[in-house]
């Protein structure tokens, strides 16, 4: 497979890129500069902004699927990343993304009809990075891609165990946490086993 990989220098995206690259798929990269461990077999680097239609469109060339492990970094990159992007892949005729969100643009259990950042389920008090990636969400509905939008609840750095739960659109019950390289994982397995299409996958320990 050709993965077109987005935020691969992010906590999240570079795991995903070392997972991917294990298992012998080959890489296209879009980082404003380029690091060390990108020159290596099997990873293709472009430099340039995720928020351009024009350099998304070289990145994308020949693809199979898409990754995006991009943050809110406290602008509105997200949003106008999937502006770009969501057009881009219909020209080229790929249909399948998968990204990180966060669990605050779940379903809420004691709301219906509310994300969990807007009813009492989060914790948090600045909500604009949750308003980021519900703004993705409400953008991949409305096309007609195959998308996945990974969604971790408080993402510590931590090792690799296989062992998590999903829960389509909803947080599974008491979850507390789940490390980054476990939310690589599981965005690598719905890419690599075709899963969780055009849903919210909820994720924790």
């Amino acid at each position: 497979m050709k993965l077109a990989l987005f935020g691969a220098t992010g906590r999240v995206g570079k795991q995903l890129a070392e997972l991917a690259l294990a298992a012998g798929h080959e890489l296209h990269l879009l980082v404003r500069s380029k690091q060390e461990w990108m020159e290596q077999p099997g990873i293709h680097v472009w430099v340039g902004d995720a928020r351009k239609a024009q350099d998304i469109e070289q990145v994308l060339q020949g693809v199979d699927a898409v990754f995006s492990g991009l943050g809110t970094d406290k602008k509105t990159t997200l949003s106008e990343f999937v502006a770009a992007v969501v057009p881009v892949m219909k020209n080229q005729q790929v249909s399948r993304i998968v990204t990180i969100g966060t669990a605050g643009i779940l379903n809420s259990r004691t709301e219906p009809g509310a994300y969990r950042f807007q009813s009492g389920e989060s914790n948090r008090k600045l909500t604009f990075a949750a308003e980021e990636h519900a703004k993705v969400f409400e953008a991949f509905k409305d096309s007609d891609l195959d998308w996945t939008i990974i969604c971790p609840t408080y993402l510590p750095d931590g090792p690799l165990t296989e062992v998590y739960r999903t829960k389509e659109d909803y947080l599974p019950i008491d979850g507390k946490q789940i490390s980054t390289a476990d939310t690589a994982h599981c965005a690598y397995t719905a890419l690599a086993e075709d899963k969780f299409k055009r849903t919210r996958v909820g994720l924790a320990y």
